[in-house]
């Protein structure tokens, strides 16, 4: 059976270039991990812990991605993680990283849905959260129903619009900490001095490393390169240039972006309960910025949402396909959309309106540390994967047979899987994000278990 056809059904549709690639990427990265997580890592790390804890993210995701890049050349398919990780790591740790990455985007999805609604009180301040969580569920689905095509542009659209906001943004700050632009409390340039103010490491190294896991958050999406590969016209080319592209203007974005941040935004005034954007626009005192910006970061995480649901609702395909859980759950219609995938998916939905009645922005952050654990799992797998691949294919070919290659193989690969250790073992001391451990682990276990209970096999 072709891999991207059910007998009797719709398929999906080889309809994205390396553009919409490179897009639908920066759409599901650029969201509520930089938008409101970034003022948590700088309360946590402090400003210069912030920046180096985005940079150190960004050379940590741009390794996983050598890897992927590899595998999704040499085996292009809907959903690769899960494939890559069932052929060579073992079916079972296939099975429990494709539900992962499902979990990662389901809670995310719930974190996005929570934080729009936290910025939409800025001018409604009276109207519940779970009124506006529920508005924009019901827009980010809707715009998933469309056709791969028509989804593919959207996104591509609002992607625009953010990826040029958040240039806009940098230019201010950095105006603005030169002394060109005024800047509430300073007479003259504010220049780096906040970045030094609490010292380096305020809360020490302990500080840096519990922030690891939001900022791994922060970076999620970006694989969805390698989900959208089965979906892309000419992977051997689309796929090494969307990664090339995607990876270093989301690592300079990051990294400038924290920098302004930290630069200008006291560890004081920094948290999850307003934009710490907006905070800054509002201290430059340019006339609706800040009320712009919102209005530009809520079509932010509404387009991260939307890149959400599509890999969530993709990652269940090669489960059914290979039988581990029922077809019916991905049959596909005319459009090329898995909708019945989509709404067990919207399970995030639900998860978000219950977590709304409670404290929202405590909540947030319990949310977003079970979705950077999911994540880091899911990246865990792509460079073992390759390892165990690259292994296989060396017995029967030559490396030059290799479209793309990921670099220092195998030593690279094994720092990549060490430094993700390292990023989940960090949570543990900070109690506002354990509940990542908690939920996360357990569920992983269940997985394995239900696996070895369905096939009699680990």
């Amino acid at each position: 059976m072709d891999n991207h056809q059910f007998d009797n059904e719709g398929q999906y549709k080889r309809e994205m270039t390396s553009r919409h690639l490179q897009m639908l990427s920066i759409g599901g990265v650029i969201g509520t991990g930089l938008f409101l997580s970034s003022g948590y890592t700088i309360a946590q790390a402090g400003p210069f812990g912030a920046i180096f804890s985005y940079l150190f993210g960004g050379v940590m995701v741009y390794l996983v991605m050598f890897s992927l890049g590899e595998l999704a050349v040499a085996m292009p398919v809907t959903g690769s993680f899960h494939t890559y990780a069932t052929k060579f790591i073992s079916p079972g740790t296939g099975f429990m990283v494709a539900w992962m990455y499902w979990l990662c985007w389901v809670v995310a999805l719930a974190s996005q849905f929570v934080g729009a609604a936290l910025l939409a009180q800025r001018w409604f301040p009276e109207v519940p959260i779970w009124v506006f969580a529920t508005m924009f569920a019901i827009l980010v689905f809707g715009l998933n129903m469309l056709s791969v095509g028509w989804f593919a542009k959207a996104e591509t659209y609002f992607s625009s619009i953010k990826a040029y906001a958040i240039l806009i943004f940098i230019i201010l700050g950095l105006l603005a900490i030169f002394g060109i632009l005024p800047f509430e409390g300073h007479s003259s340039a504010p220049l780096f001095e906040n970045v030094f103010t609490d010292g380096l490491l305020p809360n020490g190294l302990v500080g840096l490393v519990s922030v690891m896991l939001s900022v791994n958050y922060a970076f999620s999406g970006v694989e969805m390169i390698g989900i959208a590969a089965g979906e892309t016209d000419n992977p051997k080319e689309a796929v090494p240039k969307a990664i090339k592209s995607t990876i270093g203007l989301l690592v300079v974005f990051f990294v400038l972006t924290m920098l302004v941040l930290a630069s200008l935004l006291p560890m004081s005034e920094a948290g999850v309960t307003e934009a710490p954007f907006v905070l800054v626009l509002d201290k430059i005192g340019i006339p609706y910025a800040a009320d712009i910006m919102n209005v530009i970061i809520l079509s932010a995480i509404l387009s991260a949402s939307t890149s959400g649901l599509y890999a969530s609702s993709r990652m269940l395909w090669p489960l059914a396909n290979e039988g581990m859980i029922s077809k019916n759950v991905v049959r596909i219609n005319k459009h090329g959309v898995p909708m019945r995938a989509m709404w067990l998916s919207m399970v995030g939905v639900v998860i978000a309106l219950v977590a709304s009645v409670y404290a929202a922005d405590t909540v947030f952050l319990a949310l977003v540390s079970i979705a950077g654990f999911a994540v880091v799992v899911t990246w865990l797998s792509i460079p073992l994967a390759q390892i165990r691949f690259r292994k296989a294919f060396m017995k029967e070919h030559s490396l030059s047979e290799l479209s793309y290659r990921t670099p220092c193989s195998p030593a690279l690969p094994w720092l990549t899987i060490g430094l993700l250790v390292v990023s989940v073992i960090g949570i543990a001391w900070d109690e506002a994000q354990r509940p990542g451990l908690y939920f996360g682990i357990p569920f992983m276990l269940a997985c394995y278990g239900y696996h070895r209970w369905k096939f009699k096999t680990w």
